[in-house]
């Protein structure tokens, strides 16, 4: 019995049941019980790309079913997407000015502005770590590039993030605040670095929950705790300087590295504008407070590219992660 290449087709030797495009482990003269393993063929990176992008009206396509599904015979549609961010903002308003009193101008602008990052991230990652399983049936049935069930999930949550971004606008412009417009392309840096990492975890997650099953579980465990790892409820620099402070200058720059930790910063710079805010306290009605992190527009810069390298190379090693087990998706499915 003939064994093919890991790196060409299968030999003609092996049979027309084994004529796949990619290297087969054929079990061997009398051993004929065990299953055959498939490793899929060395693809090039730019070939991959290449799929993908030959695939954007099959993931144009998915976004827009998973968009259709989520609203079928609703009344308002599409609109719910700007309803319940919406009533979100207005009951954070409500609890931290009047109930929990938080004394930071605006608060709930402030958090649902760093909310509009994760909101995209733990949306996304959820649906992408089982897409795979939940479409088995034209996994294991139609040829096509695989990678975008999981960027499906991305873009889905993209959108959503659009009619999100649209309610801040509202808020925005019913409490007469401007943005700080001159951080607008710093934005949309961090736009670009937040969907690229989310895009390498979801491909990466997607692939790795057909074989271990408990990963879907785990990212919903995990996006809860990592949650609270960003100052997304609680004042950044308040933490970094208390790092600073007791001399943990490496815990600082832990927390700093956490890759939607810069991303969240250049929202909440853009959206709430105002680093340093004037909160009226007993005996002291004109206390000045800093809100937003004291960095310079160059440093965040300097962040985001820096991010958006990581990103990219995450993206390359979830595609090449990828394209090494789908080779078997559909033994495992």
């Amino acid at each position: 019995m003939a064994m093919a290449s890991e790196a060409g087709p299968a030999s003609a030797e092996l049979g027309p049941g084994l004529s796949e495009p990619a290297a087969v482990l054929a079990p061997a003269v009398g051993r004929r019980d065990l299953p055959y393993r498939v490793v899929s063929s060395r693809v090039p990176l730019l070939t991959r790309f290449l799929r993908i992008w030959q695939s954007r009206e099959l993931l144009v396509f998915l976004i827009r079913k998973e968009l259709k599904v989520k609203y079928k015979s609703s009344v308002l549609g599409l609109l719910w997407s700007m309803v319940n961010p919406a009533i979100v903002l207005l009951v954070y308003y409500i609890v931290f000015k009047y109930i929990a009193k938080n004394n930071t101008p605006y608060f709930a602008l402030y958090l649902f502005a760093g909310l509009l990052v994760w909101n995209l991230f733990a949306t996304a990652l959820p649906g992408a770590s089982s897409t795979i399983v939940a479409n088995a049936g034209i996994v294991k049935k139609v040829a096509f590039a695989r990678e975008v069930l999981p960027l499906s999930q991305v873009g889905t949550a993209t959108v959503f993030l659009f009619f999100q971004v649209i309610v801040m606008a509202l808020f925005l412009a019913g409490f007469q605040l401007n943005p700080a417009w001159s951080y607008l392309p710093l934005v949309l840096f961090a736009l670009v670095d937040l969907v690229l990492l989310t895009a390498a975890l979801a491909i990466f997650v997607s692939a790795v929950n057909v074989y271990f099953r408990d990963v879907e579980h785990l990212v919903a465990v995990l996006l809860q705790a990592w949650f609270w790892f960003v100052a997304i409820v609680y004042n950044y620099d308040t933490v970094y300087a208390k790092f600073v402070a007791h001399h943990l200058r490496w815990l600082a720059a832990v927390y700093l590295a956490d890759p939607i930790q810069p991303i969240v910063l250049a929202f909440q710079r853009f959206f709430y504008g105002r680093v340093f805010v004037t909160v009226p306290i007993p005996n002291y009605p004109h206390y000045t407070v800093q809100v937003l992190a004291g960095y310079s527009y160059h440093f965040y810069v300097e962040m985001l590219a820096g991010l958006l390298v990581a990103s990219l190379a995450a993206l390359f090693g979830a595609l090449v992660v990828f394209g090494r087990v789908e080779g078997n998706f559909a033994e495992e499915l």
